[in-house]
């Protein structure tokens, strides 16, 4: 039976990268592998179109679809939007109704662009990083949460940040998981010393450790002291579990080790293996549209979609192998562009990983 993939374009440069996740997907096909695909619509190009960043007939595909591939939301065109229509609150909104709590982001360097990154080689070389991040709880989803005017007429802005028990025990046990299949190293990241629920976090990881997972190494870092570290001895850390907006900091900081953040994909996904899967750069408006763009993340998310919703991890694999042969050509999009090499656009990046692809199948 085949499986579907609900492809969402989205914004800025997302309608790019997507289009050279395309070229993969049909070299799939054209080889064999049963799938098939459609695309929707999401952000600032959903609310255009439908006055809301995530319309009723893109929610239903969602549900139904094995797994989504997602470009990008967001840009300045929309700022100036009510919180509820602007295009972030598509994809919270997505995230949230799918149940996807976990969020899988690996920061890996690539051994060709070592000197990429703005840390010392002998820093970064071999990092290899998986981040697990709450995704659908914390403070981005905490109620109460608005602009209020007070009594004595000062407007105060309030977010709450909430977390249940059984929250903290799913994305545990799904770090623990992940950290199993690795080299079971395992660093829980809060702010435990000022926040109560952050409190709470540690003391629940510490038992799920304790009573499920003994075979686990398990540590605890304050998000201050994580941040410190991961600049400056980030090859300390396997993986790292923490929460939503404390997951989204760290882990666009540890992208930028790897030397450049349109390197890197990731996967967010529910209970039942269902999952999202984007590139953690963003919709990039300033460069939409150039051409410039750097599919290889997105590319990557691909690999990463068949690896953990589709049950197709050899084929992630050739994808992971095709772009380390592009690389290793010495091809490269201006992002991460050094002496020596050839840059190239957007478009002949992806042409060439299929290429690969072709040839490699």
């Amino acid at each position: 039976m085949a499986k579907h993939i609900l492809i969402l374009p989205g914004d800025g440069i997302g309608p790019e990268i997507i289009a050279e996740a395309r070229k993969i997907l049909e070299v799939l096909i054209a080889q064999g592998l049963v799938l098939s695909f459609s695309e929707g619509l999401i952000g600032g190009a959903a609310y255009e179109a439908t006055g809301t960043p995530l319309p009723d007939a893109t929610l239903a595909d969602a549900k139904q679809a094995d797994a989504v591939l997602l470009g990008a939301v967001g840009g300045p065109v929309w700022e100036s939007l009510p919180m509820h229509l602007r295009p972030e609150k598509g994809l919270l909104g997505l995230r949230a109704e799918l149940g996807l709590f976990a969020n899988l982001r690996p920061a890996v360097l690539a051994p060709q662009l070592a000197a990429a990154s703005t840390l010392k080689p002998e820093v970064v070389a071999g990092l290899d990083i998986m981040i697990v991040r709450e995704l659908t709880g914390g403070i981005y989803f905490g109620q109460p949460r608005g602009i209020r005017i007070r009594d004595d007429g000062q407007r105060e802005g309030v977010n709450t940040l909430v977390y249940s028990e059984h929250e903290i025990e799913r994305i545990v046990r799904t770090a623990c998981d992940v950290a199993l299949q690795r080299d079971g190293r395992l660093c829980s990241v809060d702010k435990a010393n000022v926040l109560e629920c952050t409190e709470l976090w540690r003391e629940v990881a510490t038992r799920v450790v304790r009573e499920e997972y003994p075979e686990i190494t398990l540590s605890h870092l304050y998000v201050d002291n994580a941040a410190m570290q991961l600049v400056k001895a980030p090859k300390q850390f396997d993986v790292i579990v923490t929460s939503n907006l404390f997951g989204d900091i760290l882990s666009d900081c540890a992208a930028m080790l790897t030397g450049s953040i349109g390197m890197l994909g990731s996967a967010s996904l529910n209970a039942t293996g269902q999952g999202m899967y984007e590139p953690i750069h963003g919709s990039a408006p300033d460069i939409a549209g150039r051409g410039i763009a750097n599919p290889l993340a997105t590319l990557l998310s691909v690999a990463m979609m068949l690896r953990y919703s589709l049950a197709e991890p050899q084929v992630a694999q050739q994808i992971e192998a095709a772009v380390a042969a592009v690389l290793d050509a010495g091809l490269r999009t201006p992002d991460i562009m050094s002496p020596g090499m050839t840059e190239v656009s957007c478009q002949t990046m992806g042409d060439a990983v299929a290429q690969h692809l072709h040839g490699s199948t």
